[in-house]
C-alpha cells in the first residue's frame, strides 16, 4: 500500500481497444473530502477510466492508486472501500426501499442502518414503497443510498442525474452535497455542464481520451472561457461604433432590435453604461451573461458539448 495525502492518483493511465485508445495517457490526482467531476460528452473515456478505477477493467499502460491501493495488485481491498453508483440505478420491483438496502448491504455482508441511509437521502417518506413506483429521481436517490452500504471512503457516481427532470435532478444534487458533509469523496462523470459547475470542487474536461483542463470551475472559466456578455435589450443602433471605440465587439440582432456587447477585462458594464448615458443614446432592460462551462469545453475542443454526445 503507497502511502499517499490524496483519495487517486493517476498516473499515464492509458487504455487501448485494438488501434483505439478510449483513455489515452491521462494523469490526475483526487483529494480526499472533495467532489471531483469527470466532465465530457458519451464516448470521451469517462466511464472507461473510472471501470479501471473501480477494478473492473485492466488498464493497457500507467497505473493508479486508489486510497493508496494499486489497482493491478489490490483490486480485493480497494472494493472494500468505495461504493459505485451505475447510470440508470436498478433493482428489484417487488422490494421495498428498506428492503434493497438491507438486500445489498447482506450481500456485501455489511453491518449496516438501512434506517439512517434512507434518511441521509431524504427517503423516509418513501421506505416503505415498492421500488417499480419510484420516479427516476427517488430511484437515483435509492441508488446513492445502496452504494453508502459498506461505508465506503469514495463514492463514484456515473451520470447520476442523467434522464432526469430539473426536480430530482436537483434533488440528487442535494444528496451529493450532503455526502461531502459527511467526509465523503465523491468522483462524478458528467456530461452536464451544469451539473460540474455548480457542485464539483475540481473538474478534469476530458475529450476523445485525452485531458485538455483541470482546474475548479472558476480557474476554468478564468483561464479558457470567453469574455463576460452584455446583452442591451431594444437598443439604439448608435451605440455600436461607440462601443466598438472603446476597444469591444459589438454585434445587432436585428430580429430582437438587440446590441450583444463582449466585455473586455479593462472595461466594466458601469463603464459602458456611463458612455451610451453621456451621448444620450437609449436601450431598453439590459442583461449579463456570465462565461460558463459550455463555453470553455467550446474554446478547447471547437465542440458543444451536445454535439460531442451525437458524435
Amino acid at each position: 500500500m503507497k502511502q499517499n495525502e490524496h483519495a487517486i492518483e493517476v498516473d499515464s493511465l492509458t487504455k487501448k481497444y485494438g488501434n483505439l485508445a478510449a483513455v489515452d495517457n491521462i494523469s490526475f490526482t483526487v483529494k480526499k473530502g472533495e467532489i471531483f467531476a469527470f466532465l465530457g460528452p458519451n464516448g470521451a473515456g469517462k466511464t472507461t477510466t473510472v471501470e479501471i478505477l473501480e477494478c473492473l477493467r485492466k488498464p493497457t499502460g500507467g497505473n493508479a492508486y486508489v486510497l493508496g491501493y494499486d489497482i493491478n495488485k489490490d483490486g480485493r481491498e480497494i472494493k472494500k472501500h468505495i461504493g459505485v453508483l451505475p447510470q440508470a440505478f436498478n433493482s428489484f420491483d417487488r422490494l421495498t426501499v428498506k428492503e434493497t438496502i438491507e438486500y445489498y448491504a447482506s450481500m456485501f455482508g455489511a453491518k449496516t442502518d438501512a434506517d439512517h441511509l434512507i434518511n441521509l437521502v431524504d427517503l423516509n417518506d418513501k421506505k416503505n414503497d415498492l421500488f417499480k413506483n419510484l420516479s427516476g429521481g427517488l430511484k437515483q436517490r435509492l441508488g446513492v443510498a445502496v452504494a453508502l452500504v459498506n461505508n465506503p471512503e469514495i463514492l463514484f457516481l456515473d451520470e447520476p442525474t442523467a434522464g432526469l427532470d430539473p426536480n430530482a435532478r436537483h434533488e440528487v444534487w442535494n444528496v451529493i452535497r450532503g455526502l461531502k458533509e459527511q467526509g465523503k469523496t465523491v468522483f462524478l462523470t458528467t456530461h452536464y455542464m451544469e451539473e460540474a459547475e455548480i457542485l464539483a470542487d475540481t473538474v478534469i474536461i476530458i475529450h476523445k481520451g485525452k485531458i485538455v483542463a483541470t482546474g475548479s470551475p472558476e480557474e476554468l472559466i478564468d483561464n479558457h472561457g470567453t469574455r463576460n456578455f452584455l446583452i442591451l435589450q431594444k437598443a439604439d443602433k448608435n451605440a455600436i461604433p461607440l462601443i466598438e471605440k472603446m476597444g469591444m465587439e459589438a454585434k445587432y440582432d436585428g430580429e430582437k432590435g438587440d446590441i450583444h456587447v463582449t466585455l473586455n477585462h479593462n472595461i466594466g458594464v458601469s463603464e459602458v453604461l456611463h458612455a451610451l448615458t453621456l451621448k444620450d443614446i437609449g436601450f431598453g432592460e439590459l442583461q449579463l451573461k456570465r462565461s460558463s462551462l459550455e463555453d470553455v469545453f467550446l474554446n478547447l475542443t471547437g465542440e458543444k458539448l451536445d454535439e460531442g454526445v451525437k458524435a
